[in-house]
């Protein structure tokens, strides 16, 4: 069960930002004893995989910031964000973790936990997606920058406790899309209002 916790954290990280968990999973494997990748996902701490996707999350912080910009990186990332979730959850639920001794519990399930993986990455992308525009056009693109970097701070949140704590992800992951929810839900009020008072 903690297994399945920990790559279902990891995957909605991966809907917030694609590279944050991948990296994550990378760097933690390869420089901290907090988590050990299996052998068919060890290619993720390599210097190319690493690289690349510094890279990768580089280009998206930036993408991600500027107003229009996101909203075609959103467009764009349909794609990446739950083929990553997939990765992350069938790399993280096979990984050995601080709380996670024995992964084995996972190795029948064969392509269950990337289906898994991409429909939890796809749902908190699609809701991020959907919010985006609606943060942009209520604060005349300032709320961008903000809610991005709330964004990042979220999947870097859900990585760190994915791993360290995957018991709490369930609580985290609901307090995630819960305010993703809400941000979309006061957008779409603020619109309706200023369509309203328009003559």
């Amino acid at each position: 069960m903690l297994e399945l916790l920990t790559g279902s954290g990891l995957a909605m990280a991966a809907g917030l930002n694609a590279y944050v968990p991948l990296l994550a999973l990378g760097l933690l494997s390869r420089f901290t004893g907090l988590l050990a990748l299996p052998e068919g996902w060890q290619w993720l701490q390599s210097d190319v995989a690493l690289v690349v996707l510094g890279v990768l999350l580089l280009v998206e912080v930036v993408a991600d910031k500027v107003p229009a910009v996101d909203s075609v990186n959103d467009v764009l990332q349909t794609v990446v964000r739950p083929a990553s979730g997939g990765l992350v959850l069938a790399a993280g639920s096979a990984s050995q973790t601080l709380t996670v001794t024995d992964p084995a519990a996972m190795e029948g399930w064969r392509w269950v936990p990337v289906v898994l993986g991409v429909l939890l990455a796809l749902v908190t992308h699609g809701t991020k997606a959907l919010a985006r525009p609606a943060v942009n056009a209520t604060t005349a693109g300032a709320g961008a920058p903000v809610v991005s970097t709330l964004e990042d701070v979220s999947a870097v949140a859900l990585v760190l406790v994915s791993v360290l704590l995957p018991v709490a992800v369930a609580v985290l992951a609901v307090a995630v899309l819960a305010l993703l929810v809400l941000a979309v839900r006061r957008g779409l009020t603020r619109r309706r209002e200023r369509l309203a008072a328009a003559p």
